[in-house]
């Protein structure tokens, strides 16, 4: 066994470490986190804020070996991230493995390199506590303010639902944005555009440098210009540069991976991390723009032998953010040598790094930038053509230019032939469009995380899983909106005459943006009201800087805990007594059948339309809102017209047919079958003819591609991908196989695989009472209903073998659940009696759960 054991938290990090090391030093993974705060249960003392760790069921057979392999070593090097979260995994590593400071070292290294992993042995140190207590900080608080804001949403909005101190205010910049959507109101003004052509009749395309707000002031202006004579009234030439951005941060790689890739955040993360565990690039997670001088001189080395010395300038960059955390180094290639890797999907990241870090040692870009003026004394505005010529192309070599989502398309300016003042021009065309003011864009991924740095709320690290989590809580989607249609009016003076016409302009359409659900928006409200400041950004801000000062050791986390909790717990027991439900109610006006009012609002399965009041004698009616629909915008005539769902049309092939509309949205109902309407397509729509079409094709498209023991299979995509159904089993269907061309012995081992594998997962299993004991990834468990138990060691303190679960009873099973849940059994029953109970014994039976909470 060797001397040195290093533990690492990832298993490409050890492989790429272990090359390095000698037979001396053995490499293993922690997988991340060995241990972390209880899912279930808050897992903090509130008195003391000390939180109650514990190993995951899924990391004790990890900590066993690693326990095992800390008794054979004489030294444990402890090499996770140089970040606060990789100290605090450094830390519970320690704990847990109860290694004494004399038999344990730290190191951190920012890139995975032979020489900084050697680098890092010879200097080694202690773990951090300011760190780790800056991680545990922010881990207990960010638990603290989602356990007790949660369950005040699941009592006052819906239940299912969730809180927390990033999330929500990301939530609120996307709600916010789209209130600003809709509360804006366009305003027309006629822009004009010129292409005026020269003695040689090279067109020139200019602009004129005023807009009217009136449809007769552009008219009166090109009736004054069907009679100018259009000249050059003035030529002026200006050199300007343009500079290199800063090698990459976190929150920037994020941004242009966007844009130029079309990478999501999340993505971008996974192959930046593969990346630097691969010893390609440095450190991911950082905020700094800061290069070693190693770094300046490789990449000044790679210039000088790929493009000359007169690109090569080499400069460091400092970090604007005072929040920056720890001393990280820019992202940036290990070695410039490295040009390109093998993987094509990673190797598109590395060039982005790869090219920007090298980029920002290079020359500043020389332009000339050429304006021209075209007019004459007798008009009162003139035109004005711009163009620029790059002299030296400089960083742009290696990077090119990237525009950002908020340039404007229309400002590509051109190259201009040569012109002199006074030079007579001809007009070729000049056209008067009507152009409207557009709201701000909704959010991209790239343009949340710049909001969210610029605002300084949360860090690198928690960019990705903030916005992978506010879509899974459905508060937020990038469902696609469809244009708008409005006429604009174009006036073109050609050949002296001036033509008028009127077109259809498509505006307000989207897509990959983020846009509040009805449930994020009414979320949002109701923690903005009853919640101001943790919802508040300059708080939330303010929090992080918190977590710095700790992190540096000028503030003790208990004590930030005590001073927040303090005014933090009476608020959530003030508003949890006093404040009202929050439904998102809209009264959109009353019914004319029923005089009873029609509202839109949040119901128990999310936005829907209701006529009447739930108090009423005779119940209210409801109806599913559609996909695009809003309970924030839906009009009163739109509602109505949802009651008009379902509804039947004639049967076909012996079973009956309908339309409606559901959770997943409009449905054509054949039988007992559900299939979609494609989207775009208005339910209310369709008829006899098209109905019969939409059901042929889903009977084409489920048509058996095989036979399985003269059972059919068929295929098709799902949640999870591309599967193929046997009887009652769904196979997914690996990316191996060529799904578009599934031969029949792919199928016939996909299933075999599969049936092994469902014959192999019972133990025992008692149908009728939904109780099974079945083999699991981490050994044998017990499952009833959805719910699953774990099996109990034997009174000998050993497992029980499969073999011996066999030969458990029922009332065994049975026993062992109730151990572990005493109302198990006891909640089956409940359905049985609810129905005969009223609504306000009902009302009555909640309220003991909500007192003992």
């Amino acid at each position: 066994m060797s001397k040195n054991l290093v533990i690492v938290e990832s298993p490409a990090k050890a492989k790429t470490i272990q090359k390095y090391l000698g037979k001396d030093f053995e490499v293993k993974s922690s997988f991340g986190h060995i241990r972390d705060l209880p899912k279930k249960g808050m897992g903090i003392d509130l008195a003391t804020f000390s939180p109650d760790y514990e190993v995951s069921a899924d990391k004790k057979k990890l900590v066993t070996e690693l326990k095992a392999a800390v008794k054979k070593a004489e030294m444990v090097w402890l090499a996770s991230d140089e970040d606060r979260e990789g100290e605090a995994i450094a830390w519970h590593l320690a704990d847990e493995l109860k290694l004494k400071p004399e038999n344990r070292k730290r190191i951190v290294f920012h890139e995975i390199t032979k020489n900084a992993i050697l680098k890092a042995i010879e200097n080694p140190r202690d773990i951090d506590q300011n760190l780790v207590n800056a991680q545990q900080a922010r881990r207990v608080l960010d638990r603290i303010v989602g356990f007790e804001m949660s369950p005040v949403l699941w009592k006052k909005v819906k239940p299912g639902l969730s809180a927390g101190r990033v999330q929500s205010v990301a939530v609120r910049l996307i709600v916010e944005r789209e209130k600003e959507i809709r509360e804006f109101t366009p305003k027309a003004s006629f822009k004009l555009d010129g292409i005026f052509l020269n003695n040689n009749e090279q067109e020139i395309a200019a602009k004129l440098k005023k807009d009217f707000e009136k449809e007769e002031q552009a008219e009166k202006f090109l009736e004054q210009a069907k009679t100018t004579e259009f000249k050059v009234l003035n030529v002026e030439t200006k050199p300007g540069t343009r500079s290199a951005s800063a090698p990459f941060t976190t929150s920037t790689l994020q941004q242009e991976a966007s844009s130029r890739l079309g990478y999501n955040v999340t993505n971008t993360m996974r192959l930046a991390q593969r990346l630097y565990e691969e010893g390609f690039i440095t450190y991911m997670r950082t905020d700094s723009v800061n290069l070693s001088q190693e770094a300046i001189e490789g990449a000044k080395k790679q210039i000088i032998s790929e493009y000359g010395a007169e690109y090569s300038s080499p400069r460091n960059y400092t970090t604007k953010s005072a929040s920056a955390q720890e001393a990280h180094e820019a992202i940036r290639p290990t070695d410039f040598g490295v040009k390109s890797i093998g993987d094509a999907q990673l190797n598109k990241l590395y060039q982005l790094i790869y090219r920007r870090t090298l980029a920002s040692q290079m020359s500043n870009a020389k332009i000339e930038k050429t304006v021209i003026e075209i007019g004459n004394a007798s008009l009162p505005h003139h035109f004005e053509a711009q163009g620029e010529v790059i002299i030296f192309d400089g960083f742009l070599k290696a990077y090119g230019i990237v525009k950002t989502e908020d340039e404007d398309e229309e400002n590509n300016e051109k190259l201009l032939p040569k012109v002199k003042v006074g030079e007579v021009l001809s007009y070729k065309t000049i056209t008067a469009t009507e152009k409207f003011t557009r709201p701000s864009a909704r959010y991209t991924e790239a343009g949340l995380v710049r909001k969210l740095e610029e605002l300084g709320i949360g860090r690198p690290s928690t960019y990705a899983p903030t916005i992978q989590t506010i879509q899974n809580r459905e508060y937020v989607d990038k469902r696609e909106i469809e244009p708008q249609t409005r006429q604009v009016i174009k006036m073109s003076l050609v050949k002296d005459s001036i033509k008028k016409v009127v077109l259809d302009e498509k505006f307000g359409g989207d897509k990959n943006k983020f846009i509040p659900t009805d449930i994020g928006e009414v979320v949002n409200d109701f923690l903005t009201d009853n919640f101001k400041e943790i919802l508040d950004y300059g708080f939330t801000a303010r929090v992080e800087e918190g977590f710095d000062e700790i992190a540096n050791g000028d503030q003790k986390w208990k004590e930030m805990m005590t001073d927040f909790y303090s005014k933090f717990h009476p608020r959530i027991e003030d508003v949890e007594e006093n404040a009202d439900r929050a439904t998102g109610d809209r009264l959109l006006g009353v019914d004319p059948k029923t005089g009873k009012n029609v509202h839109a609002r949040i119901g128990r399965f999310g936005a829907m339309i209701q006529i009447g009041e739930t108090d009423d004698e005779e119940k209210p009616i409801f109806a599913s809102l559609m996909s695009g629909q809003n309970i924030a915008t839906i009009t009163f005539e739109e509602a109505i017209e949802l009651f008009k769902l379902p509804f039947d049309l004639n049967e076909f092939e012996g079973h009956p047919v309908s339309v409606g509309v559901g959770r997943f949205g409009p449905y054509v109902k054949w039988g007992e079958t559900f299939i979609s309407i494609p989207k775009g397509e208005d339910p209310l729509s369709i008829n006899q003819n098209r109905a019969e079409e939409i059901i042929n094709e889903k009977k084409k498209a489920d048509a058996p591609i095989a036979t399985y023991k003269g059972d059919p299979v068929t295929k098709g995509t799902g949640r999870f991908g591309p599967f193929i159904k046997y009887k009652d089993l769904f196979i997914n269907v690996p990316k191996k196989y060529n799904f578009d061309n599934l031969s029949q012995s792919d199928i016939n081992e996909l299933i075999d695989a599969k049936l092994e594998k469902e014959a192999n997962r019972y133990i025992q299993q008692w149908e009728k009472e939904k109780i099974s004991i079945e083999n699991g990834r981490w050994g044998p468990f017990i499952k009833f209903g959805k719910a699953m138990f774990k099996i109990p060691k034997k009174s000998d303190d050993t497992k029980y073998d499969g073999e011996e679960l066999k030969d458990i009873s029922l009332d065994e099973v049975k026993k062992w659940i109730t151990d572990q849940d005493k109302n198990a059994f006891a909640e089956k029953k409940k359905p049985a009696a609810k129905k005969a109970t009223t609504a306000k014994k009902t009302t009555a039976a909640k309220k003991p759960a909500a007192k003992k909470k």
